[in-house]
């Protein structure tokens, strides 16, 4: 008898969860999980705005202006090192981070400038058409947007490793076009990797199809029109090319390198190795000379970077795209004519942030289910239960 008197007094003390109660978890659940998964990208990504650029008047019609996208360093993890959380975390930040991205802002075109894999320098053919399928859900686009993308060192290894099987495997998927001209802006996209200068076939190839390009765009210089060497080619539009490519052209570190997504100070000193962090000069003056660009776009690096090379050519290096590799990814938007071009940068939500906000509001369901149990210190509980009677007056 006595066991079930304390049985039934057990009882008594329990409370369970109140339908008002689970109510209230369950909405709260589903307001911080939409905010934090998808509204926080509209909130922050709306604040970007595409940058002004002089046009010309040609006769009663304005130059027309190219909008760009400009991003780099994706790094999809692969079945070696990718563990499942961490894939589904970042690939699903950069996935809703590019979607929003493009009905916000409408871009023309996207360049991804390399390392779109993780693991490409090693992936089975299986492993690679499963990394290629996720890429082209997270990446879709509609038809009117063009998406080109630049091979990096993880899509098909460093130059010790990398083969024609692995480069043939990559063009096969985005293509091998190294030379891109739309509404009069003409874009080189370069194989950085193959610039390693020892003669090697591919490397060899590379450079081979560069002097190409370099010729075709002096062709479309006035200085050289209706010589010899131009009769017959389709002319390109008259405008100094924008490289773009992974490796950054040759510099020996990031200590000049400023800003909120620079690279740490730890590491601003640290030198650059030639032909793995970055081209080696001799690489660098050749593709200067060759292309005689106005602009150079890179990654690689995963931090920001400005750079002024000899001759007043300006370098933009662009920060990783994933949460993976900084807590503050960020992507370039330019606004392009043949003549001119303004670059802005684009901040994504902040990685840490976004986790404080789950910390926060899961430390205040802790409190709600708490004090539905009664669990907290008395002095609490009375400031509670004050704080609620003085609501209801």
């Amino acid at each position: 008898m006595a066991l079930v008197i304390r049985w039934g007094r057990g009882r008594q003390n329990f409370h369970p969860l109140s339908r008002a109660l689970l109510l209230k978890l369950t909405v709260i659940i589903i307001s911080v999980l939409l905010f934090c998964e998808y509204i926080i990208y509209y909130i922050v990504i709306f604040r970007c705005r595409w940058p002004e650029v002089k046009t010309l008047a040609h006769g009663d019609r304005q130059e027309p202006v190219l909008k760009a996208m400009f991003l780099a360093d994706t790094h999809l993890l692969g079945e070696i090192r990718g563990h499942w959380l961490d894939k589904l975390r970042r690939e699903w930040q950069m996935e809703r981070a590019f979607q929003t991205a493009l009905w916000l802002l409408q871009p023309e075109v996207v360049f991804i400038l390399g390392d779109i894999f993780d693991e490409g320098k090693w992936s089975t053919t299986q492993a690679w058409a499963d990394d290629v399928q996720r890429f082209q859900k997270m990446f879709r686009h509609d038809s009117h947007v063009q998406l080109k993308v630049i091979i990096g060192n993880h899509d098909i290894g460093f130059h010790y490793q990398m083969s024609k099987y692995r480069i043939k495997r990559f063009e096969k998927v985005f293509g091998s076009e190294r030379l891109f001209s739309w509404k009069g802006v003409n874009f080189v996209m370069v194989n950085s990797v193959a610039m390693e200068g020892d003669g090697c076939s591919v490397c060899s190839e590379a450079e081979a199809e560069l002097r190409e390009i370099s010729r075709k765009l002096n062709c479309s210089r006035e200085q050289v029109q209706g010589s010899s060497q131009c009769e017959g080619e389709q002319q390109l539009p008259f405008s100094a090319p924008v490289l773009l490519q992974h490796y950054p052209l040759y510099r020996a570190s990031d200590a000049n390198c400023s800003g909120d997504d620079a690279a740490p100070p730890e590491e601003k000193n640290v030198p650059f190795k030639e032909k793995y962090d970055v081209l080696s000069r001799e690489a660098s003056q050749k593709l200067l000379w060759w292309l005689q660009p106005r602009l150079v776009l890179s990654g690689h690096t995963h931090s920001a970077c400005q750079v002024l090379h000899p001759g007043g050519t300006p370098e933009v290096s662009i920060p990783s795209f994933s949460w993976r590799n900084r807590n503050n990814p960020s992507f370039i938007m330019g606004s392009l004519t043949s003549r001119d071009f303004a670059l802005s940068k684009c901040y994504l939500p902040l990685e840490d942030r976004v986790l404080t906000m789950y910390s926060a509001a899961g430390g205040f369901l802790a409190i709600l289910i708490l004090l539905h149990f009664e669990r907290l210190p008395s002095s609490f509980l009375f400031g509670w239960k004050l704080c609620r009677t003085h609501t209801r007056r």
